[in-house]
């Protein structure tokens, strides 16, 4: 039977049948008033798991699937009958979307589970349910709504609790052919396997458990190289995960480590959920000649990571029932401390000296960040530097105007003292009462200079500064005028 895991189908309900329009008619009997009966409702369209199918083969060739329409209303008051819904069974494990805007819309997981996907359409009203007692004649009735339709897409996840996971040809259908009835294709060249393979394993004291034999994954899965990663949809339900490594792999670029970390790799690709899942190492093929040789040093690898290596031989059933254990109390029990191993203590140290140089190098970004600020603060003091070359200019302006002001001084007293020579002794007695109030003017304005000085230096604008000494220059000749007229 050719497997098949992806379908699209459309899906449409039954409509309702329409309700009659009747009214009776027999022989003595006038006015017999409306006896038209109501119409069927139209059948649905319900899905249901079915434990029994393993495929979606039989929606591959039969895409559309319409369930019945319900019968119209008839007269003497008889009702049309409703339509069967359509049953479509699929695998335990489907999952059905919206094939417009991949929305989820159920996942039927549990065995006997059903889901209505489309609902029929309800049958209309005779005209008997019309009539009443001012309308006794109703001419009319009322007809049945449409069935739902939908474009859905069906995707088959198997029900497993343990996934085999491996490169082409590492021994995976033998492996499950070993430990259930599972018979699988076997052969000596890659991808043998080209469809999952389901088996049940029989473990002790009567606990058994399912096992899924997947298509071998190569380096580029994610990008479509090979067969894709396509297949791993079928381990996503899985609790354990075994990876089967293949110790007598030939080839350019395989090697033991190298193909595990492309397993991880495609793994992360395709789902970070899968990826953290509890994984099992087999080393398998140990009755090959190289491969007792490559055992050693994958195992000492794989101990500086932290994870126990299972050497087996599936051709042979060498340690097999250690793996089973393992695997078994996993899932069962949960504990995953037997997949584990102690670091070696050099392995351990290579760690800390790691994370400490990334520490190391965490402050000194910190550092780079915060000579980033006073740069930024440097820069804002030079933005500033031409205002305070502005406040030095007009505090040179004041200087200046200061240094004039003894001069202009020196003059007017000599002015006066001619003036006090040539003048009569009432003029000189008015010269000397006027001198102390020019004194006192000429000391109130070196008080004002001075106490204004530390203003402008302080961030007064020097066009201020310089505006204040022009009026003090001319305050000056007024006061000398005055001299004069005394």
């Amino acid at each position: 039977m050719k497997f098949v895991d992806e379908v699209r189908i459309f899906v449409k309900a039954g409509d309702g049948g329409n309700g009659a329009v009747s009214f009776r008619r027999e022989k003595y009997i006038e006015r017999g008033g409306p006896n038209g009966g109501d119409g069927g409702n139209g059948g649905s369209v319900v899905f249901v798991a079915d434990p029994q199918l393993t495929t979606l083969l039989d929606y591959r060739y039969q895409q559309h699937h319409r369930a019945k329409n319900g019968e119209h209303g008839m007269g003497s008051d008889c009702n049309g009958r409703a339509a069967e819904d359509m049953v479509l069974k699929v695998p335990v494990g489907t999952l059905v979307k919206d094939a417009n805007t991949g929305e989820l819309l159920v996942d039927l997981s549990e065995t006997g589970q059903r889901w209505v996907a489309a609902k029929g359409g309800r049958g209309g009203l005779g005209n008997m349910n019309f009539a009443t007692s001012t309308r006794q004649t109703p001419r009319f009735a009322q007809d049945g709504t449409k069935g739902e339709e939908l474009t859905l897409r069906l995707e088959l996840k198997l029900l497993a609790d343990v996934g085999l996971l491996g490169f082409p040809n590492a021994g995976k259908s033998t492996f499950i052919s070993r430990v259930s009835r599972a018979r699988p294709k076997v052969a000596d060249y890659p991808f043998t396997t080209l469809i999952p393979n389901l088996g049940m394993v029989q473990y002790k004291d009567g606990l058994s458990f399912v096992m899924a034999d997947i298509p071998g994954i190569i380096e580029g899965a994610s990008e479509g190289v090979g067969l894709g990663h396509q297949f791993l949809r079928h381990v996503e339900r899985c609790k354990v995960l075994i990876h089967l490594i293949d110790m007598g792999a030939e080839g350019e670029g395989r090697a033991p480590l190298h193909d595990f970390d492309v397993l991880i790799a495609e793994l992360g690709k395709y789902s970070p959920e899968l990826a953290s899942k509890p994984q099992v190492v087999a080393a398998n093929k140990l009755d090959l000649p190289d491969a007792q040789a490559r055992l050693e040093g994958f195992t000492e690898a794989l101990r500086e990571r932290g994870i126990r290596v299972y050497p087996v031989s599936c051709a042979t059933g060498e340690g097999m029932q250690p793996l089973m254990d393992s695997v078994a109390e996993v899932l069962f029990t949960g504990r995953t401390e037997k997949l584990h191993v102690e670091i070696p203590a050099k392995a351990a140290r290579a760690g800390k000296a790691k994370a400490k140089a990334a520490e190391k190098k965490a402050p000194a970004r910190k550092a780079g960040a915060a000579a980033a600020k006073p740069a930024t603060k440097k820069s804002a003091a030079v933005k500033k530097a031409p205002a305070r070359k502005v406040g030095a200019a007009a505090a040179k302006k004041k200087s200046a105007a200061a240094k004039k002001a003894p001069a202009r001084k020196a003059g007017a007293a000599a002015k006066t003292s001619t003036a006090r020579k040539v003048g009569t002794a009432a003029a000189k007695k008015a010269a000397k009462k006027k001198a102390p109030t020019r004194k006192a003017g000429t000391a109130s304005v070196k008080k004002s200079v001075a106490k204004k000085a530390p203003a402008r230096k302080s961030g007064s604008s020097g066009k201020a500064a310089a505006k204040k000494a022009s009026a003090a220059t001319k305050r000056a000749p007024a006061r000398k005028s005055g001299g004069r007229r005394s």
